[in-house]
């Protein structure tokens, strides 16, 4: 067996149990090998249908045609051994009446009888299994007739299951497809997610400093008052500090009103905190939400996953 020409390359290849109709029966399936065999299919564009190549690296046709030729083969020894008791039959045949005749001349009706008997039973013995053979020689060629057409129907059957596996192929590929490009895009926006929690805790950490520092101005606002009170202490206990005393409520005014920015300033970085608290809120339940899908969406991927890998393990 030669492999398989260079213009017929298989478009799928597999391992497989090869069986054939069992000859003698016509209805049991036979193994025709011992153990799973390669074999592979070619798509014939000219004809727009699949068939089989090789089995086991011979060529299915080549088979096809050895068993064809067998057959022929065995028709035309039928057929020669047919011809040749003929011919045998028809010239016994022939010599038959000269010895009848020259039975008649030379003996007695006796002896003619006796004489013709045993020819008759040979022509019979020979006819019988000339008819014998013809008919076992038309019963093989009716049981190969039959094998081929059931190979045939088994190919068609092949062809067929090839084609929907071939079609569920693809619809797996676009599910697999269209799976990735869903995954790919819940990962763009985890990756945006992940950039604007960044942004929030870039936001805590300034939010932390602006409170450390509110707690210094308090604790300088404190100091101021207290530097106050002593200044008005002061004041009282030693009236010859008049002057001093309109100094120091100059500088307690400008204090005062340095108080006021500084409580406006307060106020304004707590309303900051506030608004980047409720913001950072905000993205934790946008994150939390967007990763309770995305965990759904890669559960689906997975129970696919599992799906095809089952299904390619079936076939």
């Amino acid at each position: 067996m030669g492999t398989c020409s260079k213009w017929e390359q298989p478009i799928y290849t597999t391992r497989a149990h090869v069986f054939q109709i069992d000859p003698t029966t016509k209805k049991n399936w036979v193994p025709a090998s011992k153990q799973a065999v390669t074999v592979s299919y070619f798509y014939d564009s000219t004809r727009n249908s699949y068939r089989i190549i090789s089995v086991d690296g011979s060529k299915f046709a080549e088979k096809f045609q050895e068993v064809k030729e067998a057959a022929k083969l065995a028709r035309d020894k039928s057929q020669e051994k047919v011809e040749t008791l003929s011919n045998h039959s028809q010239e016994s045949g022939r010599e038959t009446p000269s010895t009848n005749q020259a039975s008649s001349i030379n003996g007695t009706d006796d002896e003619k009888i006796s004489h013709v008997g045993p020819e008759a039973a040979l022509l019979k013995t020979e006819n019988e299994r000339l008819k014998s053979a013809v008919e076992q020689s038309n019963t093989n060629a009716k049981k190969w007739e039959t094998e081929l057409q059931t190979l045939r129907e088994s190919n068609a059957r092949l062809v067929d299951s090839l084609q929907e596996s071939s079609a569920n192929v693809e619809s797996w590929k676009k599910q697999l497809s269209a799976c990735k490009e869903e995954s790919d895009t819940l990962r763009e926006k985890i990756a945006e997610l992940e950039a604007q929690c960044n942004e929030a805790n870039q936001e805590k950490q300034k939010n932390a400093q602006l409170t450390v520092r509110v707690k210094e101005l308090e604790a300088e606002l404190q100091d101021k008052e207290q530097e106050l009170e002593n200044l008005r202490k002061q004041a009282e206990i030693i009236p010859q500090l008049m002057a001093e005393c309109e100094t120091i409520t100059a500088k307690l005014q400008a204090a005062e009103t340095k108080n006021k920015e500084l409580e406006g300033r307060i106020e304004g970085l707590q309303l900051d905190i506030d608004d980047s608290q409720q913001k950072q809120g905000n993205m934790k339940g946008e994150l939390k939400k967007f990763m309770d899908i995305l965990d759904g969406k890669i559960d689906e991927l997975h129970e696919f996953r599992q799906g095809l890998s089952k299904l390619g393990v079936d076939n």
